[in-house]
């Protein structure tokens, strides 16, 4: 057996030992590697031995080394009542069962926002789905993780469906967590929209949670990806379902709530991406929405910023994604605020297509200043091109004048 393949074999039979986001194994597997880490662990006088690994390591950190075996007194008591199912080559054969595959750091479709979580990272991830034909890796694209309530409200959902509408049209990947509410519609317009999505789970990917989605989830499969760092037969639980939002954060480039409550999950979600320097985009309703109190607070605190029309948390997270600035971005309340023949074209337009010529009647401009103008206009999502005309876009419907068509 080959160094690399021993390596792979022990970060599988980790990923069995401990639960998701464990920083003792993680730092462990980051010092001495997972195959020694493994075998030192498992061994005799595990905490003499990897005191004893760490000091003839060259390299390692002397106060983190003793602040380590400190901590691994009581992540033994953790780890070994797991010991006996730590076998990986059965775990592989489970994995196969289900047509899961294994991903590792390094590997080309490894996510590399799960990077940033440090020793808090997954030491494998379990897929099923992969790019059809010769598509890159869904995680290659722009990602927008998009979270938000279970018990969302009518207005909630036509929210996310617009945004996730115009982050398909940006070429962007969805990720979510495959739960009720705004999660589903996150999947579903993306899966209409035949863009990648990517939905998140707390337990192993052959647990297909909650059971509702079965076929839900069985979509984001065939179009995107199922991702989870359980091994195939853990059961989800409440403390994996707020181990796994970090993982949500980690895959965006960008952070959409669109509605939470006060104790919702999304808000975890929210408090990881804003730890790992990821923006966060909020989408409250009334604040006398039960569901959108958590949005408000969010906001209110200085985690995330109000997203004011669909396509701003998209711009954010191409802008990441392209190594941008987000906050050095245009935003369309800007440009159309100070170009008023704009307000005029975008007044002009409804949900039925007109042409031009009724454009530059309705606004008062000649047919040469609207063509120009719609021009400008569809660049900046407040319009849309038709066969038939021009219609109101994503961000005119709620645009510079505020009127909502």
């Amino acid at each position: 057996m080959s160094a690399a393949d021993a390596e792979a074999l022990a970060r599988v039979a980790w990923s069995a030992l401990v639960e998701p986001g464990d920083s003792t194994a993680g730092a462990l597997v980051r010092m001495l590697g997972a195959e020694r880490s493994l075998r030192l662990a498992t061994g005799p006088g595990p905490v003499q031995a990897i005191r004893d690994a760490c000091a003839a390591d060259v390299h390692a950190d002397d106060s983190l080394a003793d602040g380590l075996a400190d901590a691994l007194v009581g992540a033994l008591e953790r780890w070994r009542p797991r010991f006996a199912r730590a076998d990986p080559e059965r775990i592989l054969d489970a994995a196969t069962a289900v047509g899961a595959t294994l991903l590792l750091p390094g590997d080309p479709e490894w996510p590399a926002g799960m990077d940033d979580l440090g020793e808090h990272a997954p030491l494998v991830l379990w897929r099923r789905g992969r790019p059809r034909g010769d598509q890159p890796p869904v995680v290659s694209r722009p990602c927008l993780s998009v979270v938000g309530a279970r018990s969302n409200t009518l207005a909630g959902a036509e929210a996310c469906a617009e945004i996730t509408s115009a982050a398909a049209d940006a070429g962007c990947t969805t990720v979510s967590g495959g739960a009720y509410g705004i999660d589903a519609v996150a999947h579903r317009v993306a899966i209409a929209a035949g863009t990648p999505t990517v939905a998140v789970l707390a337990g192993g990917v052959d647990q297909l949670y909650p059971a509702g989605h079965v076929e839900l989830l069985g979509n984001v499969g065939r179009q995107g990806m199922l991702l989870a760092e359980s091994p195939p037969g853990t059961p989800p639980t409440r403390w994996r379902f707020l181990a796994r939002n970090r993982l949500i954060a980690a895959l965006g480039h960008t952070v959409v709530v669109v509605e939470a409550a006060a104790r919702s999950g999304a808000l975890n979600t929210a408090h990881h991406a804003a730890q790992l320097g990821r923006p966060v985009f909020a989408v409250p309703g009334a604040f006398s929405s039960p569901a959108s109190v958590g949005c408000h607070r969010l906001v209110a605190d200085g985690v995330a910023q109000l997203a004011v029309y669909a396509h701003d948390p998209v711009r954010s997270a191409v802008a990441v994604h392209c190594g941008v600035d987000p906050d050095d971005t245009p935003t369309t309340l800007c440009s159309a605020t100070v170009d008023p023949e704009t307000v005029r074209v975008v007044d002009a337009l409804g949900r039925r297509p007109i042409t031009v010529v009724e454009v530059a009647e309705r606004s008062g401009l000649s047919v040469a200043a609207a063509t120009d103008t719609l021009a400008l206009a569809e660049l900046q999502g407040l319009v849309e091109r038709r066969v038939d005309g021009w219609v109101l876009g994503a961000a005119g419907r709620s645009g510079p004048t505020g009127r909502r068509a």
